[in-house]
């Protein structure tokens, strides 16, 4: 269907120019839209001719294939939003405007233990190898900034601030949106990110590479290499749930807040756009406050 595609590419490139989104949120709102364009296909429809009724069913069959209700909940916003910019351009009403997405279930993000953490930490390097060395600093610095995955891939030597004596002190990060924020880095992931930059990059980054971690290559590590990193260090630090690399950032924001940090500060940290965002972390703190009272408090045990 001509028509669903060139409306498709005038959308996406709006949110490219307009709203300079992520590479990766782009890729995510382009594979909603086709899934949803072929859907309609079936029947003869072209995006524009969508209405309630074929959205409904575009749920239905999303749901028949077992699809999260987060991820029905953001091709819905993805198929509205591209929906509401094309019928704005011809200066109609967009008939799926009052459409409303699912709403997903708030789960709490797991955090890590701090001796979990440290465990993990300690798993990346068992010898004085380069490979050891980098994987280091990768979740060091993972665990001291709370960095999004893809904010730690995107790193280059040149995001990286030191003072007069040459220690790391902090790491420019880019979040969603093009939004670069700040990040202190502490000690321990100082020591780490020396320590690779120092000995091991010089080694293996090719010459024209700017990438903060390289691969055994020379070139930019990907995501799925970090994703193994941290997997294969779980695992060989006896971890027996799954531990990903934003499981980091959960942990990063859980210690901050039992720590007493303040919840305005952690959400800078993050990069969260709203505080609302960073307040699903607090109900984390909240459930280990209950539970101590429950456990020590005389009186709210039972009888």
């Amino acid at each position: 269907m001509k028509e669903s595609n060139s409306a498709l590419r005038e959308y996406l490139n709006f949110l490219i120019v307009e709203r300079a989104l992520s590479s990766h949120t782009l890729s995510a709102y382009e594979r909603d839209l086709r899934g949803y364009i072929s859907f309609l296909e079936v029947g003869n429809l072209q995006l524009f001719e969508s209405t309630m009724e074929s959205l409904e069913a575009y749920v239905a069959s999303l749901r028949a294939q077992k699809k999260s209700e987060s991820s029905i909940a953001r091709a819905v916003v993805a198929i509205r939003n591209s929906m509401e910019f094309t019928y704005k351009e011809a200066g109609l009403i967009n008939p799926i405007k009052e459409f409303k997405p699912p709403k997903s279930a708030k789960r709490l993000p797991k955090a890590l233990s701090i001796a979990e953490v440290t465990d993990l930490i300690d798993a990346t390097s068992r010898g004085d190898d380069p490979v050891s060395i980098r994987n280091r600093a990768i979740v060091e610095l993972l665990y001291a900034t709370g960095a999004r995955i893809s904010e730690i891939v995107d790193l280059n030597l040149s995001d990286i601030s030191k003072m007069v004596g040459e220690e790391v002190v902090s790491v420019k990060l880019s979040g969603k949106g093009g939004k670069d924020r700040i990040v202190p880095v502490g000690k321990y992931a100082q020591t780490a990110i020396d320590q690779y930059v120092v000995r091991i990059r010089p080694m293996t980054a090719l010459r024209s590479e700017s990438a903060l971690f390289v691969n055994s290559r020379g070139s930019r590590l990907t995501r799925q290499s970090m994703w193994k990193v941290v997997g294969d260090a779980a695992k060989s630090a006896g971890i027996d749930h799954v531990v990903s690399p934003h499981s980091l950032r959960h942990s990063f924001a859980t210690h901050l807040l039992d720590g007493g940090a303040d919840i305005r500060v952690v959400q800078e940290l993050l990069g969260h756009s709203s505080v609302t965002t960073t307040q699903i972390y607090t109900l984390v703190t909240i459930d280990k406050l209950r539970e101590s009272y429950a456990s020590a408090h005389p009186r709210a045990r039972e009888i």
